[in-house]
Formats: structure tokens, sequence, C-alpha cells
């Protein structure tokens, strides 16, 4: 059985308590959240996951998937390196053991009135870039001002609803907003990642290919093969080592990242100990590929660690922007064809629970009875609704498990029917103009592609021509950044508290807007206004009630064929590696891990 989540009872309480202000003078504070108080106090000692004497030193050596060709995150030219978040940082740090909480990183404190409408911070006087030069007001306002004007369509977006900076006091920067009266904002700027204007001034920052970053966090590239291999180095004088957020986390003292062209070959690597930790995300090979002398005798550790975090969704994208998607009977006849109980039993061991929400495994889900504040925000929609996602919730089509799926594909012909589709010498057709019912599967790993093929035999079945495409992952990104596909497996994350996100995952202006993560092309006025209710909701009842609307209306749209998760991380690692006992509210964090003894010996 996956061990219980602990958390603090500091970090639960937070999670519960309601609309809070920081005071009525909007003095200054050591953090923010977004509903209720800081679960940690006024000079907490350390975030409460981790080991604050955990010893430093050793390598940690992790792997992906794919390539790079960029150390520059923040804009849409070329696939990023994992891991240079180690690199830059924010004003302020989040908690990952509260739903969404900063405290002071770069920032010493953060100010702001009831109503949200600015918010000030207080540089701290002792925070240096990686090249040892301070950090100043002007690099705050000057990556502000580049993220806005050439960052990546969240950035864009998010900081556009800056109305304009304050900078008269020495040592504040205010940033004041305009009227929208998103709530979240003020935490928003205090995620901003801060650059220095000397190293990425004038075309540097949006040329920045592989040169190498300089930003205030506590690892540096130390070295890298374009594409296969890149290693931080532990800055000896990185600043911020003593902040209450960073005390017992970045305890390695190098972190390397090994990329693989194939997911299989990935493991293999594991298992000889070329890698350290391993994420498992089939759990068919959890149960059967695990059977190693290194699990028997105890140098590689198997652990199922349960969270407390939304899971996001995870499911075929469909691009309605396509004409052939547009009739909502269409995506719903496409949903229909989908077996998952034969893909759960078949592939999976029947390990797997089947998604039901964009936001499942937490309380922001829309299951159950609609609520009086669901009802009155989805009142002038109710019309146009799924009267059964509204009455009871999302259920997605179930079957007994067998190849044939009969009872759902008969379903989905009636559905495809009624919309103006005919059978014709076994293939699905236009009734008006002839037309084919053909379309592509976008994919970018090998391990999709079996998924990709048990749907294609459904479909085949009604009579749909699916094509499926396996690319590179540079070939995958410029293609779904600009919506060049019919349909992808694709998953989105989810924050326990979400907000203005969502309209970069869902809102009208993704439908044009290339790079945004509205890949299935919404454009709905429900969902716009619903979003815009998250992001000015004042109380965790308010924000829990707009969530879950928007979860019916989004789920009422068969916008995406949800596919299935895990309710826990699957995580094998080998033995010289060491966690905290407590598992934070979002999952299990690395950055908290430390090494106890040689790898090599463990390895061996």
């Amino acid at each position: 059985m996956p061990p219980p989540l602990k958390r603090s009872g500091l970090a639960l309480a937070a999670s519960l308590l309601m609309c809070w202000s920081l005071s009525a003078g909007a003095a200054p504070q050591h953090g923010i959240a977004m509903h209720g108080a800081p679960a940690m106090p006024a000079g907490f000692p350390h975030l409460p996951y981790v080991n604050p004497d955990a010893p430093k030193g050793g390598t940690l050596v992790l792997s992906r998937t794919g390539t790079f060709s960029s150390f520059n995150p923040y804009t849409l030219k070329g696939t990023p390196a994992k891991g240079l978040n180690l690199v830059f940082e924010s004003l302020l740090a989040r908690s990952p053991d509260e739903p969404f909480t900063l405290y002071a990183l770069l920032a010493k404190s953060v100010e702001t009135p009831p109503d949200r409408s600015w918010v000030e911070f207080t540089l701290d006087e002792g925070a240096r870039f990686q090249d040892g030069s301070p950090v100043t007001i002007e690099d705050i306002v000057f990556s502000f001002e580049t993220l806005r004007d050439k960052g990546r369509p969240n950035h864009r977006t998010y900081y556009s609803n800056v109305s304009h900076v304050e900078t008269s006091e020495p040592g504040k920067i205010r940033f004041v907003f305009g009227d929208k009266g998103d709530r979240e904002l003020a935490l928003i700027m205090g995620l901003m990642p801060i650059l220095p204007k000397a190293y990425y001034e004038g075309d540097a920052f949006e040329s920045a290919g592989l040169r190498k970053p300089v930003g205030t966090g506590p690892y540096r590239i130390a070295e890298f093969e374009p594409g296969r291999v890149i290693v931080y180095e532990r800055n000896p004088d990185y600043w911020g080592k003593d902040r209450p957020v960073n005390r017992g986390r970045h305890n390695f003292d190098r972190i390397r990242y090994d990329y693989f062209r194939d997911r299989n070959v990935e493991f293999e690597a594991f298992k000889k100990g070329l890698i350290d930790v391993w994420f498992e995300s089939a759990p068919s090979r959890w149960r059967e590929q695990y059977n190693l002398p290194a699990v028997q005798d105890g140098r590689i550790e198997k652990l199922e660690l349960t969270h407390g975090r939304a899971v996001g969704m995870y499911g075929f994208a469909i691009n309605t922007r396509r004409p052939l998607f547009q009739d909502p009977r269409v995506r719903r006849a496409l949903v229909l064809a989908f077996d998952f109980e034969w893909v759960n039993r078949v592939f999976y061991h029947g390990a797997y629970h089947r998604m039901a929400s964009f936001f499942d495994n937490s309380e922001l889900a829309g299951q159950g009875p609609l609520s009086e504040r669901e009802a009155a925000l989805l009142s002038p929609y109710r019309a146009r609704l799924d009267l059964q996602v509204l009455a009871r919730g999302y259920r997605p089509p179930t079957t007994n498990g067998t190849s044939n799926n009969r009872d759902n594909l008969l379903k989905a012909s009636a559905l495809l029917q009624e919309s103006g589709w005919t059978i014709k010498d076994l293939a699905l057709e236009k009734e008006s103009d002839g037309t084919a019912f053909a379309f592509e599967i976008l994919i970018r790993h090998r391990e999709d592609q079996r998924l990709a093929l048990a749907y294609k035999h459904w479909l085949d079945r009604l009579g749909i021509q699916v094509s499926i495409r396996l690319v590179d992952t540079a070939q995958y990104i410029e293609r779904i950044e600009n919506y060049d596909f019919d349909m992808i497996i694709n998953r989105w994350g989810a924050s326990l508290s979400p907000g203005v996100e969502q309209s970069f995952y869902w809102g009208s202006q993704g439908v044009e807007q290339p790079g945004t993560r509205n890949y299935p092309g919404i454009q709905d006025q429900a969902v716009d206004d619903l979003i815009a209710r998250i992001t000015l909701a004042e109380t965790r009842e308010g924000l829990v009630a707009a969530v879950r609307a928007l979860d019916r209306v989004l789920l009422s749209g068969d916008y995406v064929i949800p596919l299935y998760y895990l309710p826990y991380d699957a995580v094998a690692l080998w033995s010289h590696l060491k966690r905290p006992p407590t598992t934070p509210l979002y999952g299990t964090q690395i950055d908290s891990w430390w090494a106890d003894g040689p790898r090599a010996q463990a390895v061996q």
C-alpha cells in the first residue's frame, strides 16, 4: 500500500483558511498566500518538508527523453534544456506544501493592499547574480519589460495586465494593475524570473541559443554537449543559501541531465546505474520489469509516494480549429470510441484510474450535484451544457473491457450519422460532398504509439481513416506551438490554486495566438467568463466553486478524450540517495534529497 501522505499542520490549516488581508495598512510581509495566510510564520527557519541538516556533496544524474537547443526557457525559439530553473530565480519562492503561497527570496518582503490593486517588493540587498554583480531595481524593470514584450505568450499575457511600474523609493518596486481585478497578479509578479540587464539587453535575450545563461540561482552550467548532456554545478558563492526557503535544499554539488532518444533505452540506463532516479509512467513496467538484483538486495528502492495535488488532464486533444472536429456530436463520438477498460486491462494490468475531470484527485473536480454557488455561475450557460454533467458530474463512457467496444461504437455511429456522415464502401464520408473522415494523430514518444494504434483500431470500425505520425521533439514542439496537427496526446498540469494560467490553457485568445496550451482551440464565452471569475475569487470557497463550474463546461465540450492517472508517484532510486520523511502536498521534491555515500559503491 502507498504510504500515507504527511503534511505539516501549519500547511493544512492554511489551505482551509479563507480570505485574509495582509493588514489594513498593507504592511510588508515575509510571504503572501492566494487565499488565507501563509502557513509559515515570519522568521521561520526552513520549509516543513526538508531536512535542514542534509549533507552537501555528490552528483545527481537525471535523464530526459528528447533533445535541447536553447538555454533560454523564456522564448519560443528552440527547445530549452532541462534544469534551467536551477539557474534563474524569482522575487518570491513557491512552497510545494501549500496550494499557492510564496515566500521571500530575491525580495526580502512583499506588500499589497486588501484589494490587490498593486504589489510592492523590497529587494534583498544581498541578492547577487552568478557573476557577482548585485541585483538592482533596473534588472527587475528590464526583466518585466523584456518578458512582457519578447517572452513566451503566458508571460506576455500576465504582464500585459500591469498598468505601470513605480520605482520612486530606493530598493523598492511597485507593480500597479489595471482594472481587471485579477487577485492572482500580485503572486504572479512574485514568480517573475529576474534576468541581468547587462547580460541580456539588446538582442541577446532573443538570440541566446546555447550561450551560457547568468541568473541568481544556486546552480550554473558547468559543461554540456549540445542536445545530449548538460551538467550544473552548485555555486559556492550562492547568495541565497541561508534564506529560509532554501535551507535543506540544493544539496548536490553537481546535477547532470543525460538525454535519450528512446524511453526504453533510458530505462535500461537507469537499471545499469547510469541514472539515479526513475519516475515511472508505465504501470506494466512498474509491475513486470523491476525483478532486478539491485531491487531485491536493496540497492534500488521502489516507492509509491502519495500526494495531494490535482493531477490535471491527460488525453487525446482534438483540434477544433479543424472543420472536421467543430461539430460537438463528432467529438462525442470520438470520446465514445476509446475503450479505456480494455487499454487498462491489457496494457497496464488495471493499475490506472480513468480521468473524469480537468482537476482530478482534488476538491476542484466538478463532480457530484451542483452546489448553489456553481448553479449560480452556470445559470447563463445552462441551456447549452451537458445535462448529465450538470446533474452529477462527468462520467466517461465505460465498457466491459473486451476488444470490440460494440455498444459505445453503435452510439458513436449514430452520432456521426446525425451530424451528416455516412458509411460508403466501409469508409465514413460526408453525405453532402463525399469528403472522407480522415485525420492524423501526431506523437513524439514511441510508447504513445501503442496507445494511438489501439485507438485507431476502434476508429477503423467506424469507417474513420486514421494515420499516426511519429516525429522528433523539435518538429513536434514547432507543430504544436503553431497548432499544426489534428490530434495529439497531451498532459496539462493543474495547481491546487488555479488562476490566470487557465486563460493560457483554454482562453479564446489561444485559438489564433501561437504558443499557448489551448491545443483544442476552445473558443467559448462561458470558459472565458469562468476563468475571470477564478481570478477574481476572494475566498477559497469562491475559487473552488468557479473552478468546478469551469471543469463542467470544459467536460461538456468533449474537447479532450480523457485517459488515465495514478494517485501516487511511482519512483525508483538508487540507495545512495536519501530523502526527508515528509512528503509535501504537491508530491516529492528532488531538490530536498541528498547523497549518502558514493554513487559508484551503490551501483556496484
